[in-house]
């Protein structure tokens, strides 16, 4: 709904008309009044602090409060509004400002009149300031007086505050150790307590306001510090008739006043006071000369003048009072006489004190002291007295006298100084050497005089010229290497003083230089030698005599150093330690100049000496063959004799025949076989080296009446497998026995061990490598079959190879057997000598025809399960004459067929040329050859070829036979040599074949 503007204005013109007409009426009445005028009061008044409460209160003059409403205002703006003339609440510092209230009648709204402004300040709590008294440092016993105030206000009480000893605050009451006046803490003394804390705090009267509580004061005590008395002069002792003044302080303080006090005859400390002999200034006692007396003893005491305190007593001073000392005069130089035209310098001491000036004094012709003063002959410079030389007069007296630049006190007077006056001296010249000097020796010259005392010496070479003269300290000059140019003659001089005083020139001396013979050492017998051996070392001198020398000898590092009076030095049972670099040289006996150092030589020291045997060609040998027997000592060579053993320590009856090393047998025969054995023997004392190790000889004849079977037939054998070595021969067996050689056992019964005998066979049921070694058979009667070189490995791979010698011309087969695994699925790859035969898929290889150079070590390899041991095949003579006669035969057989070939080409040739029609036969003949197997038979004999190869490291063979066909086998056999022509063409394709191999398939 909307309202006409014309209504409103109506209705406000109402009311007021309305109002108008009341107040008309009540005047009208006699009932119209004056306003009253509000008052505005502050409960407190005056400054309030952040928290307090205040209270506004606002009254009506002439009116009751319940008639009444209140309104409040601050700086003319109204706050807040009260139903009761009063408002209360805690002040903050913005509530500070200009307040003012007025009232309203609760009956009509009518308003009295404004009250005047009252200010209200707010301000933020004072701190607390506390103070200490006295200021510095408190003294044991002394009280304390804490102050506190709150600055720019009063009207404050206060309450004193104390950290207990968990870290909390405690209020400090009123008590017999804590006096508190108004502002005022006064603590006794034995409350005081060093680190103690003490804090305070500000409260109103009439109010429950408190300041903020002020900093703490911690408390710090000082013990009482301790007098230091002093004695000026700070010297001690004083001497018989000088004053003593001490000096008392208390460092680190001040404001004190001195006590002073001293020991009675009856060791009673009585206070010293001021009076004639004792004479007092603030910190300072001077006791008068005649009242110093020696062993008097003095303290002081510090006390302040504001406190009732005193430092503790000083430490005592004992006076020393000792007469006067004697001055000491000396004479420079040092020495008597004196010589004519040096100057003299006198010296005056006191020992053990300082602060002397001096006197001097001189007794004249009338036998007078008289005071020597400075002057153009003497020269005074403090504690020194210097005359010049033409007033230095033989037998003048001085003496002299010490005086204290700050004390009137003089010595006792010195001894005097009687001056002797001689000519100048002539100084003798001699040197270290005598007749030649040896280049690169040191040489001393020395420059001898009487009177040798304080003198430094010049050396002159060639001339008397004092520019170019060498100084000494010492009266010797050395040449530390001398040469050549050190050649030559020689002065000397001395001198002394300030200016030099010099003595005359020496005589001359010549001296001579010539050429140092060099050292030459050696060693005997050897520069390597074997712990326990004697050694000689010899130190020749190049062109010396050895009458004329000593020798010194040096090892490494000179840090080993020996002497001996000739030229050998011999080390009678040499260790590890004598090794090393030794030198020597020669020193001259008439002046110890010394040789040229020799070069070093080396000795090595090693343990006991091994002598080490070996055999050559090779340890298995056939009757007939030659062998030497070589011994060596390792590491030496030199001065050695050898002696030779067999079947332990039997010397041979022929040992001295080998003394340079080497035994040789040949032709061998059975008798030598044997377990031989050397050792060198050197030196004087005739040094021994320990035996060698042993060397078998093992020779085999080509009938023996029993020979060795081995089963399995084979020279390697598996471990754990099972051996059977049996006695065998052409007659009865019986008192036949295995014997062996092994490493670990040497020689023994096949039985000892694990063996097991029955009759002459010997069974080992499960082999081992301790097996390993040599076996034969050996009757009662000493005789022997052939050895057999037995072999037991861990190895996966044997080699299978003849268990005696192969005869030449017979066929040899070698088979490599892997362990648990069939000899034909074995491939293996064969060498000889170390370098590769063949490689064979079937672990089989075969020489059909053995020569002597097939003779040698074997061992086949397989490529994953390992290699053999190696075994030597020894290839044995044949005794056959047929077959020495069979090489003959079959060379002119092979001259033959090649001649017959030549013939039959020749005729194809001419055929060829004869008829072109026959070519193409000839050509299809010729196809025909070439393929594998193919044969052509011509006049009764058959031309095959074959190939054999098995791989590009095998061997191939290509073979031509011509063989004339015979009826019957049986006479085949029996007219081979006439009937049969061998004719072999071999071609090798074996990369690792090797020249003499022979015929094998």
């Amino acid at each position: 709904m909307a309202v006409s503007p014309y209504l409103l204005v109506s209705i406000v013109l109402g009311v007021k008309c309305y109002r108008a007409r009341v107040l008309v009426s009540l005047v009208r009445a006699g009932r119209v009044q004056e306003r009253p005028k509000a008052s505005l009061i502050l409960v407190p008044a005056g400054q309030l602090f952040i928290g307090e409460v205040v209270t506004l209160r606002c009254d009506i003059q002439g009116h009751t409060d319940t008639e009444w409403r209140y309104s409040f205002y601050k700086n003319e703006y109204q706050p807040f509004y009260s139903e009761v003339r009063e408002y209360s609440f805690s002040v903050v510092e913005s509530d500070s400002g200009k307040y003012t209230c007025r009232g309203e009648r609760r009956s009509d709204s009518w308003r009295s009149e404004i009250s005047d402004a009252v200010t209200l300040t707010v301000s933020a709590l004072p701190r607390a300031t506390l103070t200490v008294e006295p200021e510095s440092s408190v003294f044991t016993g002394e009280s304390v007086t804490l102050k506190c105030e709150i600055k720019g206000y009063v009207g404050w009480t206060y309450q004193w505050y104390k950290q207990d000893p968990w870290g909390g605050l405690i209020t400090v009451p009123q008590s017999v150790h804590h006096t508190v006046n108004r502002d005022t803490l006064t603590i006794r003394g034995d409350a005081v307590i060093h680190g103690d804390q003490y804090w305070c705090r500000g409260e109103r009267r009439y109010r429950t306001t408190s300041s903020q509580i002020s900093d703490p004061v911690t408390l710090t005590v000082n013990a009482l510090p301790r007098a230091t008395l002093t004695a000026d002069p700070k010297w001690s002792p004083v001497f018989s008739g000088e004053s003593v003044t001490l000096k008392c302080e208390i460092k680190g303080y001040d404001g004190w006043t001195y006590q002073w006090y001293k020991q009675d005859p009856w060791r009673r400390l009585i206070t010293v006071s001021q009076s004639v002999y004792h004479t007092i200034n603030r910190d300072t006692l001077t006791i008068r000369a005649d009242t110093v007396i020696n062993g008097d003893q003095y303290w002081c005491r510090g006390e302040r003048h504001d406190r009732s305190i005193s430092s503790q007593i000083s430490s005592s001073v004992t006076l020393t009072v000792n007469a006067l000392p004697r001055a000491t005069l000396t004479a420079d130089p040092k020495w008597s006489p004196v010589f004519s035209g040096e100057s003299v310098t006198l010296k005056c001491e006191i020992y053990s004190y300082d602060g002397w000036t001096y006197q001097w004094y001189k007794q004249d012709p009338w036998r007078r002291w008289t005071a020597v003063s400075q002057s153009v002959y003497h020269t005074v410079n403090r504690d020194t007295l210097t005359i010049r030389a033409d007033t230095v007069i033989n037998g003048d007296q001085y003496w002299c006298r010490g005086e204290r630049r700050l004390r009137p006190t003089s010595s006792q007077n010195s001894d005097s100084v009687t001056l002797t006056v001689e000519e100048t001296p002539k100084p003798e010249l001699t040197s270290s050497h005598k007749g030649a000097a040896l280049i690169g020796n040191p040489v001393v010259l020395y420059c001898k005089l009487d009177q040798s005392a304080g003198w430094r010496f010049y050396w002159s070479k060639h001339t008397q010229s004092p520019e170019n003269e060498t100084k000494t300290e010492t009266h010797s000059y050395t040449i530390s290497s001398v040469s050549v140019s050190d050649g030559g003659q020689y002065w000397c001089r001395a001198g002394r003083g300030t200016p030099v005083y010099y003595t005359h020139y020496s005589d001359a001396l010549w001296m001579n230089v010539t050429e140092s013979p060099k050292a030459v050492i050696s060693i005997n017998p050897d520069n390597q030698v074997f712990r326990g051996e004697t050694v000689t070392l010899r130190c020749d001198m190049q062109g010396g005599g050895d009458t004329e020398w000593r020798y010194s000898w040096h090892k490494d590092d000179y840090s080993h150093v020996s002497f001996s009076t000739t030229k050998e030095n011999t080390i009678s049972f040499v260790r590890e330690s004598h090794s090393g670099k030794y030198t020597c040289r020669g020193e001259r006996r008439s002046d110890s100049q010394t040789s040229e150092i020799s070069d070093a030589v080396t000795l090595t020291v090693s343990d006991r000496a091994q002598a080490v045997l070996r055999s050559s060609p090779q340890s298995w040998l056939t009757e007939g063959d030659s062998v030497t027997l070589s011994c060596e000592v390792k590491g030496s060579s030199t001065g050695w004799t050898f002696s030779w053993y067999r079947d332990k320590d039997e010397l041979l009856s022929d040992s001295s025949r080998g003394a340079g090393g080497s035994y040789t047998l040949s032709p061998v025969a059975l008798n030598h076989t044997g377990v031989y054995a050397c050792r060198a023997m050197r030196g004087e004392t005739t040094y021994h080296t320990q035996y060698s190790d042993t060397q078998p000889l093992w020779i085999t004849g080509v009938s023996r009446p029993v020979s060795l079977k081995v089963s399995p037939s084979r020279v390697q054998h598996f471990s754990a497998d099972s051996l059977s070595l049996s006695c065998e021969g052409q007659s009865d067996s019986t008192g036949w026995r295995v014997r062996r050689y092994t490493h670990r056992e040497k020689v023994s019964d096949c039985s000892s061990g694990s063996g097991s005998v029955t009759g002459s066979t010997c069974s080992i049921s499960s082999l081992n490598t301790s097996h390993t070694g040599v076996y034969w058979c050996e009757s009662e009667s000493g005789e022997s079959s052939n050895p057999v070189n037995i072999t037991v490995t861990n190895n996966n791979v044997i080699l299978e190879s003849p268990v005696h010698p192969v005869t030449e011309r017979d066929p040899l087969t070698l088979r490599c057997l892997c362990h648990h695994t069939k000899a034909s699925d074995c491939i293996a790859e064969f060498y000889k000598d170390g370098l590769l035969l063949q490689t064979q898929t079937t672990g089989e290889m075969t020489i059909r025809t053995v020569s002597k150079s097939n003779e040698g070590l074997y061992h086949c390899k397989h490529p994953e399960k390992g290699e053999s041991p190696q075994n030597w095949i020894l290839v044995r003579v044949s005794t056959n004459p047929a077959d020495k006669a069979a090489p003959n035969l079959v060379g002119v057989v092979v001259g033959v067929g090649f001649a017959v070939l030549f013939i039959i080409l020749l005729i194809l040739l001419w055929c060829y040329r004869a008829n072109k029609g026959l070519k193409q036969n000839i050509d299809q003949m010729s196809q025909q050859n070439r393929q594998p197997g193919a044969e052509v038979t011509q006049n009764g004999h058959t031309l095959r070829h074959a190939d054999v190869a098995s791989g590009s490291t095998e061997v191939t063979y290509a073979e031509i036979e011509l063989k004339t066909k015979k009826p019957t086998k049986k006479r085949e056999m029996a007219s081979v040599n006439a009937d049969t022509v061998y004719s072999e063409l071999k071609h090798n394709t074996d990369k690792g074949n090797v020249a003499g191999l022979g015929d094998s398939d």
